[in-house]
């Protein structure tokens, strides 16, 4: 009985979603209200782009090197916001997700190979997401890891119940989670007190220090444009709000697109704080934090404990809720790439065996954060350029097709990643 009444309160939800947008799409709304049926997908997709990885890259690229790599994210966050505009636009152009697309598109042995490696780079953000919940646990009330990393699978349990009740209750948990995390780094700026005129110059001026500086650049990269996103958000525009002709699918578009700039500009701007948090009190006092466990007893003994107490709380629910998108993620290239499903609470499951092992094992949480955004920076390539080639083809696109100069710009960013990646490869080779 409890089970038919979450159906039927998902399935009125979802109906008035739909019964709004249209009425905007048919231009019965004016002025901003036209939004509020649009607004959530990006914002879920956009948690991807705050999860621990980010903690651990940005805070040890400002104490290492101050403000001199927030430009990084500043390009990565436009990067991202053209990323996300492709899928998302895939999916209201196509009715259908970038894997099931590849899916069709591709020969079966590609297929194959595109779902093993999209598996691998979840398993490695899942690896960051769950590892980075646990030690904020830890951090905040002293829980040892293992029971920590227990207690975050029981909590992603419960985020991934809220996608069970309905989009619109999933979106409204995971936006709240994102205002937790906004309200504890716009705390700590406020009590860093940086240097302004160093942030502008350092937003704005591109610019490396050595060979570290660039690795500490892919990892940032890795953890801010993420490959899972880039699936997950085609498969969140697909059947959201349907358009009947063209033109309908251009509106919504549009309408998306403001999701997606909106929800892009918070991630940028969490992923920015941490840096100068970093740079403003450890590069400013000569220290180096490479160990995000020290860098919450570090916060505490230079700005008190409630900026240490934001800093672990922001990375508790940074934690939770990117995980449970990253399981959101494995369910759509699974069932895209090779057409077969798993139970999302089974796939929760098994995904928690890889983060446990390496805590049972020891090692340190910050080196295997860092590691799991270096893998991600080899994923999005594969993401990447098939989202340029269906997005660029007519045939399947229809009206939607990239304009020349956003196809150009797409191949310029895959052509970037690549280059970046073989010279992190080269450099850990030898």
């Amino acid at each position: 009985m409890l089970e038919q009444q979450v159906v039927e309160q998902k399935l009125i939800k979802e109906k008035k979603v739909k019964i709004s947008a249209q009425a905007v799409l048919d231009g019965e709304v004016k002025g901003l209200k036209r939004l509020l049926p649009f607004l959530g997908p990006a914002f879920i997709a956009a948690v991807a782009y705050l999860d621990p990885g980010n903690f651990a890259t940005n805070i040890t690229a400002g104490s290492k090197y101050g403000y001199l790599l927030l430009w990084v994210i500043v390009a990565s966050n436009l990067m991202a916001v053209l990323i996300q505009s492709l899928s998302a636009k895939l999916g209201i152009a196509t009715g259908k997700n970038l894997p099931e697309i590849a899916h069709d598109r591709f020969p079966k042995g590609v297929s194959i190979f595109l779902w093993i490696q999209s598996e691998l780079v979840i398993i490695a953000t899942d690896l960051a997401e769950f590892i980075g919940a646990a030690l904020g646990l830890y951090l905040l009330f002293g829980i040892p890891m293992l029971p920590a990393a227990l207690i975050t699978a029981v909590g992603s349990f419960a985020i991934l119940e809220l996608q069970r009740r309905g989009y619109r209750s999933l979106e409204a948990g995971i936006g709240a989670m994102v205002l937790i995390v906004v309200l504890a780094f716009t705390f700590q700026v406020i009590v860093s007190k940086p240097d302004m005129g160093a942030v502008a110059v350092g937003m704005f001026t591109p610019r490396f220090d050595g060979v570290d500086s660039i690795l500490l650049a892919a990892g940032i990269l890795g953890a801010t444009v993420m490959p899972h996103a880039i699936y997950l958000h085609s498969s969140l525009t697909q059947d959201r709000v349907v358009g009947r002709n063209e033109a309908e699918k251009k509106k919504i578009f549009k309408l998306e697109l403001a999701d997606i700039i909106i929800a892009m500009i918070i991630a940028g701007a969490v992923n920015m704080a941490m840096i100068v948090v970093s740079a403003a009190l450890f590069f400013k006092n000569g220290m180096v934090v490479e160990d995000l466990g020290v860098a919450f007893h570090q916060f505490r003994e230079l700005a008190g404990p409630v900026t240490a107490v934001s800093f672990g709380l922001g990375l508790l629910i940074a934690g939770l809720s990117s995980s449970s998108v990253g399981t959101m993620a494995g369910d759509v290239v699974m069932q895209g790439f090779i057409n077969k499903r798993i139970n999302l609470y089974l796939r929760r499951a098994i995904t928690t065996i890889p983060p446990l092992a390496i805590i049972i094992a020891g090692v340190n949480a910050t080196d295997a954060l860092i590691m799991s955004q270096v893998v991600l920076s080899f994923g999005i390539a594969f993401a990447l350029i098939p989202l340029i080639i269906f997005t660029s083809n007519r045939q399947i696109m229809g009206g939607l097709v990239n304009l020349r100069i956003t196809s150009i710009t797409g191949w310029i960013i895959s052509a970037l990643v690549v280059l970046l990646n073989l010279f992190l490869v080269f450099e850990m080779l030898y």
